[in-house]
């Protein structure tokens, strides 16, 4: 079920909080809580790229890596739309409310890979770091952002010491990044070729987690659906990513 070109590499993996504020912050959140249990599961390697926390709570976005055998293999099943039904706790009224995020996720490549880019298509920014974090963080403009013209892809790093290896790992991701987008193309082109059996379409809504009025996470993909949100909000997704792998092997 592991047999993609990239499916051995480490996986980068970017949360990002839907429109709702606060309550898509906080959902955020949980979900990177939740990969972040599922790789110290799985005795990976996990290390931050980038958090933007939230106006009040939660996060507005992150960007980290899952460095071990087939992460990417098994963290592709992950990306699309994650939607969240609870009762909320921001909320004075305890109205049930709707929450969603997005989460995508890249192979990191390997130095060998090759991936072409013109120094004139970026546009770099140098900001100061933002949030908590000890005597460095706001006082030098250590953070980067690298901007792609002709994509318009935007990563950016502010977790390192020094502008040099936020820079440097910024570029890490945009070459990742840019590597996916192509391969991205190459599939859709091979998409339309099949059935149209797989629901995988980008930003699809792929997994549903109602906490109330009753408890049920549910994968749209394949139908599996457990009541035992606790364990999977604490990282036990693997019936999840390996029931999307076995169907998808299935369809193919």
């Amino acid at each position: 079920m592991l047999d993609g070109e990239d499916d051995q590499n480490n996986a980068i993996v970017s949360i990002n909080a839907g429109a709702g504020g606060t309550e898509a912050q906080d959902w955020a959140e949980k979900l990177f809580r939740m990969y972040a249990r599922w790789v110290e599961r799985k005795g990976f390697k996990f290390a931050l790229i980038d958090f933007q926390p939230g106006d009040e709570a939660g996060i507005k976005s992150v960007t980290f890596t899952a460095e071990g055998d087939y992460a990417y293999g098994y963290l592709k099943t992950e990306k699309g739309v994650h939607r969240l039904v609870r009762i909320s706790p921001f909320n004075a009224n305890g109205k049930r409310h709707t929450s969603f995020a997005s989460v995508f996720v890249y192979p990191e490549l390997d130095n060998d890979i090759e991936v072409e880019i013109d120094e004139k298509d970026l546009r770099i920014d140098v900001f100061r770091a933002s949030g908590a974090g000890g005597q460095h963080v706001n006082k030098t403009s250590s953070a980067v952002r690298i901007t792609h013209a002709p994509t318009g892809i935007v990563v950016q790093c502010q977790q390192e010491r020094s502008q040099h290896r936020n820079k440097e790992m910024a570029m890490s991701v945009l070459k990742s990044r840019m590597y996916q987008l192509e391969k991205q193309k190459q599939d859709d082109k091979l998409q339309e070729m099949h059935d149209g059996k797989e629901e995988i379409a980008w930003g699809s809504q792929i997994r549903s987690y109602v906490l109330h009025p009753y408890q049920m996470i549910k994968d749209h993909r394949t139908n599996i659906e457990t009541g035992n949100v606790n364990s999977v909000l604490d990282g036990a997704i693997d019936p999840f990513i390996e029931g999307v792998l076995l169907s998808r092997k299935i369809l193919k």
